[in-house]
């Protein structure tokens, strides 16, 4: 059995040591991480894209058969469905998990932030920046004004939040929302496949009215009164983050509503046909 040369060992050793001071030092020191995480969120868009297509191409009888805007399509929710599994857990942790924003500890709780929360928002930005691309490179094939509307105003609000650290757990109590987007994606899937009239995509549909419901209404609605409550923290931030945290969630909320009433029509007009 061959052995490695001490010398040999040594300079690994020393390679990995180098190597983990450059990672500390630079790509995840806090100065950096903003810019490090866009970075990531990018080039974890692309391999999900990737990824998507690929295994696409193997296990799906459908996927083969769709025209080439329908499998960009199809690859591109591959990328949503990823991010918004990643940033819905990290939201979940921040908003109910984690008393990284307690009102028990010293300070204000509008101007903390961390380094995981500072990256986590930053691969959101980094997925806004890149879906927004395909949007309008591919518009209006992936998505109309709304979307646009959507992508630029979230990207904008948690690019802020992310630089300055301010507001950071009202951004998370607004990304819970993206708990949505698998549901909608397999909807589109279903629907797509030729499975609209099947059990899944009624289930599905049940689904999506009950995370909207919870996640994209009363949700906000709760946002909304947490911020009348620390008001008085709120006026403190810099004005143009005080109009963001009125401004932006106000009007998603409303496109929500808009969007919750045609779910609403579409589960009727399901159900009603089931009977």
């Amino acid at each position: 059995m061959r052995t490695v040369p001490k010398q040999t060992a040594m300079a690994i050793k020393s390679y990995h040591n180098q190597a983990q001071l450059l990672v500390k030092s630079y790509l995840f020191a806090d100065p950096f991480i903003p810019y490090t995480s866009i970075l990531g969120g990018i080039l974890a868009c692309k391999v999900a894209y990737d990824l998507t297509q690929l295994i696409s191409s193997f296990y799906s009888k459908t996927y083969p058969g769709l025209t080439k805007i329908q499998r960009v399509e199809w690859n591109n929710r591959g990328i949503s469905t990823v991010h918004a599994v990643f940033i819905s857990v990290l939201s979940l942790y921040f908003v109910f998990g984690s008393n990284l924003f307690s009102d028990e500890l010293a300070g204000l709780f509008v101007f903390r932030s961390s380094p995981l929360s500072t990256f986590g928002l930053g691969v959101s930005v980094g997925y806004f920046l890149s879906d927004l691309g395909m949007i309008l490179w591919l518009y209006p094939s992936l998505g109309g004004i709304e979307y646009v509307i959507h992508h630029t105003l979230s990207g904008i609000a948690v690019a802020y939040s992310m630089f300055t650290g301010e507001a950071q757990l009202y951004t998370y109590m607004v990304l819970i929302s993206e708990v949505t987007t698998p549901e909608i994606n397999i909807r589109w899937y279903l629907d797509t496949a030729g499975m609209k009239r099947s059990t899944a995509y009624l289930i599905n549909g049940v689904v999506i009215f009950l995370a909207w419901l919870i996640a994209r209404v009363l949700l906000f609605g709760y946002m909304f009164y947490h911020v009348y409550l620390h008001y008085t923290q709120v006026i403190k931030m810099h004005v143009f983050g005080y109009m963001l945290v009125f401004g932006v969630p106000s009007v998603l909320a409303i496109m929500n509503l808009m969007w919750f009433g045609k779910i609403i029509k579409g589960v009727v007009k399901v159900l009603t046909k089931r009977q």
